[in-house]
């Protein structure tokens, strides 16, 4: 039986945003929703910093040509988990580069523990860049959620905005089941409405205040390119998307 969602191929392989701004599509991933599965297609993004070390936020599974292709770009320096849901891979990237420092998302450390994976975390993140990348990348929490905080990040040179799942973008056409379909219709994350997943934006109810405040942070940064982890990304008009994307907290 074929997988419900058609994954971004080539996978493996990696893709040029900007200068020293790559994509890497990966493979269909399924996530348990109560007594259902939904598929999730997998996107990591790798940044060259100003000292020439490689940044890997949110790693996808990965096979020994990939990470010889990233190891061909340079030293991997640094290796992100941007929110709490994004880490399982983690461990792979990190014995393939044992030098490299592994930071912690909030509450991610918690839930690679409670799932029985083992992450071995060296520094944690917060609100703004450390020294090691502020040249090169804006940072900033995204808060307001009871569940899922997660960590945000510009990509200053391109005005490349990189978010985990605060925005999610399935394209119909690559949707194989019906029955995905009208799940992911109801959730509203299916192109071109993407956007926060509906169950994630009910966790905000009563916190908005905090989260129109982070919102604000990123339309500050007035993005031209808009990178997601899952579905179709923008690579123009980033601002209006994230205007768009976000009219339910608006």
């Amino acid at each position: 039986m074929s997988d419900p969602l058609l994954p971004y191929a080539p996978l493996n392989t990696l893709k040029p945003v900007a200068p020293d701004l790559w994509i890497v599509d990966g493979e269909v991933i399924h996530m348990s929703y109560g007594p259902s599965t939904l598929p999730f297609t997998t996107r990591m993004v790798i940044c060259r910093l100003a000292d020439g070390t490689l940044w890997l936020w949110s790693p996808i599974a990965a096979d020994a040509a990939l990470m010889d292709a990233v190891a061909a770009l340079g030293e991997v320096g640094h290796i992100v988990s941007p929110n709490a849901i994004h880490y399982a891979y983690i461990p792979g990237w990190s014995v393939r580069f044992p030098n490299a420092r592994v930071w912690a998302s909030p509450k991610v450390r918690e839930r690679a523990k409670s799932q029985g994976i083992e992450v071995r975390f060296t520094d944690d993140l917060d609100e703004t860049p450390p020294a090691a990348w502020a040249e090169t990348l804006n940072q900033t929490i995204f808060r307001g959620s009871r569940l899922l905080e997660e960590v945000v990040f510009l990509h200053r040179a391109s005005r490349t905005l990189i978010l985990a799942d605060l925005i999610e973008n399935f394209e119909p056409g690559r949707i194989q089941s019906a029955w995905t379909r009208f799940l992911m219709r109801i959730a509203g994350v299916t192109h071109p409405n993407g956007q926060l997943p509906l169950d994630l934006r009910l966790t905000y109810l009563g916190r908005r205040r905090a989260a129109r405040a982070s919102l604000q942070r990123l339309l500050d940064w007035a993005p031209d390119k808009v990178i997601i982890a899952h579905g179709h990304w923008y690579d123009r008009d980033g601002t209006a998307e994230l205007r768009r994307a976000f009219r339910w907290l608006l």
